[in-house]
């Protein structure tokens, strides 16, 4: 069913309809009071008028907790799209689960606010894509938000653990809501507890505070909440505040809330399969510089890989393929006993052709002479001899495929360095240092290749951000590891200057170094046409002012004062082929670590992009 663009206000509608609210520009006004059937009549008139005068932009939102309540905490989004785009009519569509579904499917709606999980399925189904994250500035990590918890009644005999839930009615809103049923059930799976343990799923439908109603009223034993509803209907009065307990609490750093489960990544803003490009770049564009409300802002699409996971853990959803056993995939699963199976009735059939011929040989050498028998016993000793030899063979021949995958790079450094080695022999000489050298470079050359091979997995791995204590001089030593080649294909030196002993900071290694590269990159670009270009791209470090700072500065044109005011904006670039994130993203990473990235012409020519690192404080001892 098409969702309608503004209706009166109220509670959820059924199942699969749009909620119960209008939001824009010109219709909010006439929401505020619709007692008169004058007022009635004229919002009537502009719903059936406007679309003539605007051109209109619908946005569906899943209202998980009521149409109220989603217009609400998303009428700052669209009020601020409405101003920095005012030649668009903005209208929020409020919809339940298969309402979101139904208007991706019948294209009645241009974007998509909806939860992960949705959003993973949607991309699946529909090709959605997102453009935007939410993100919380009031705890770490701001973007990962979306977890549930599971309350049960305060009382004596109430389940701790999550596998206590076994023999247990649990009440979910439903059972295909994922921070409210589908994120504890990963849990649960993870403790070796599935549904089918449970005693009943009770469920209870929106908004999710009829899960606590349920709980009240003895329908279910336990019940599933997305993550700070509890603290917030205890802050509101609503629940004591020892009424209800957590079971299987998990520990969860800087996040303000109780939680049952690990963290997924905030909602998505997300654009269907049809929508103009120019106007989902104008979008994405006024969504990342949207200022936050109530610590609430957007940034730059963040990585589900954790959502895919645990569609992928529990079979549903896009894979829910993984679920139907077939024949291929069965063979897949079980693939080493079935060649344990084969390579026992090979040898039994072995093993009954060598008995049989040994019988034969046997009997036939009982009816002979001695010389006849020594000769058969000869004949078969050599003909064991050539089986187990062709065995031998074979078997090399299975493996010399994989031995030469495996050993053909690091031979041919190991091949040359032993070659130097035999020289230096050959010549008269025994310089043990030398030797000594060239042993430890086949040693290192061994390494080298399983080394990189670890260090390229893990760059370009969607993991979860992880903080570590770094030296920066490390960092920018593994970075130039991986961009050395490029810029030295391109005759572009690279030289780094950098200070002993500085101090350590707290950040994600991946992260800084996804900074360094973008930065070398916009370096290298930059001085490609430039007859300076052997003058290269100096790296230094140093600590200043309680941070470590990092500098990167090529001899290039510079910045003129048009691209500087503009240079770390979102889709602002001076490249032909660029997307104009790069910069931003990073001034977000390092902004996110609670430092500066700041960009300066140089008196001798050139730009210098620096990024500074707060040094961590040392614990008193």
């Amino acid at each position: 069913m098409t969702p309608r663009r503004a209706v009166v206000g109220g509670p959820a509608a059924s199942r699969g309809r749009p909620f119960a609210r209008c939001v824009g520009r010109a219709e909010g006004p006439l929401c505020a009071a619709m007692s008169s059937p004058l007022r009635l009549a004229l919002l009537l008139f502009a719903l059936v008028v406007r679309p003539a005068f605007a051109d209109e932009v619908r946005i569906g939102v899943l209202a998980f907790q009521g149409g109220e309540r989603a217009s609400r905490d998303f009428e700052p989004t669209v009020a601020h799209l409405a101003r920095a785009l005012p030649q668009r009519h903005f209208a929020l569509v409020p919809l339940d689960l298969d309402g979101v579904a139904a208007a991706v499917a019948e294209k009645s709606i241009d974007f998509v606010l909806t939860n992960p999980g949705d959003y993973v399925d949607l991309e699946s189904r529909f090709g959605v894509t997102r453009l935007a994250t939410l993100e919380s500035r009031d705890h770490t990590p701001p973007t990962d938000t979306v977890a549930s918890v599971v309350v049960a009644p305060n009382r004596a005999g109430r389940p701790i653990r999550l596998a206590d839930l076994a023999g247990r009615r649990l009440a979910v809103v439903a059972d295909d809501a994922f921070g409210g049923w589908r994120v504890i059930w990963r849990e649960m799976d993870d403790v070796g507890l599935a549904p089918g343990d449970l005693a009943g799923l009770i469920e209870t439908g929106f908004p999710m505070q009829t899960v606590l109603a349920a709980l009240r009223e003895g329908r279910a034993d336990a019940g599933v909440l997305r993550a700070c509803l509890l603290e917030e209907e205890i802050a509101a009065g609503r629940l004591g505040r020892d009424e209800f307990a957590v079971v299987g609490e998990r520990e969860t750093a800087n996040f303000p809330c109780r939680v049952s489960s690990r963290l997924y990544p905030d909602w998505p803003f997300a654009r269907l399969a049809g929508v103009s490009p120019d106007l989902a770049k104008a979008v994405t564009a006024s969504l990342l510089s949207m200022a936050p409300v109530d610590g609430r802002a957007w940034t730059a699409p963040q990585d589900y890989t954790g959502v895919h996971a645990l569609f992928r853990q529990l079979k549903i959803g896009p894979y829910e393929h993984l679920a139907r056993v077939t024949v291929s995939g069965w063979l897949r699963a079980h693939w080493h006993w079935v060649a344990a199976f084969l390579l026992a009735v090979g040898w039994w059939i072995v093993h009954v052709a060598r008995v049989e011929t040994l019988v034969r040989a046997r009997t036939a050498a009982l009816t002979r002479e001695i010389g006849e028998r020594e000769k058969a016993e000869r004949s078969a000793r050599l003909h064991r001899e050539e089986r187990d030899q062709f065995s031998r063979l074979g078997i090399l021949g299975e493996m010399a495929s994989n031995i030469a995958h495996e050993l053909n790079q690091p031979l041919a450094a190991i091949t040359n360095y032993a070659e130097g080695i035999t020289r230096h022999i050959d010549g008269g000489r025994t310089d043990g240092a030398f030797l000594r050298d060239g042993a430890r470079g086949i040693a290192g050359q061994a390494e080298r290749a399983a080394a990189i091979i670890r260090k390229i997995r893990a760059f370009v791995r969607r993991r979860e951000a992880k903080r570590e204590m770094l030296d920066l001089d490390e960092v920018v030593a593994e970075t130039l590891a991986l961009f050395e080649g490029l810029a030295a294909r391109r005759g572009i030196p690279i030289r780094v200057t950098a200070t002993a002993g500085l101090p350590p900071v707290s950040a994600d290694r991946v992260e800084i170094e996804q900074v360094l590269l973008n930065l070398l990159q916009n370096a290298v670009d930059a001085m490609i046409d430039r007859p300076d270009r052997d003058r290269g791209v100096e790296i230094r470090t140093r600590a200043v002012d309680g941070a470590v700072e990092v500098e990167v500065r090529d001899h290039g044109p510079g910045l003129d004062e048009a691209v500087a005011a503009h240079l770390f904006e979102p889709f602002f670039t001076t490249k032909p082929q660029g997307l104009g994130l790069g910069l931003s993203i990073c001034r977000t990473i390092v902004e996110s670590h609670g430092g500066r990235l700041t960009a300066a012409n140089q008196p001798g020519g050139g730009l210098a992009m620096r990024f500074a690192l707060p040094i961590e404080a040392e614990e008193p001892t």
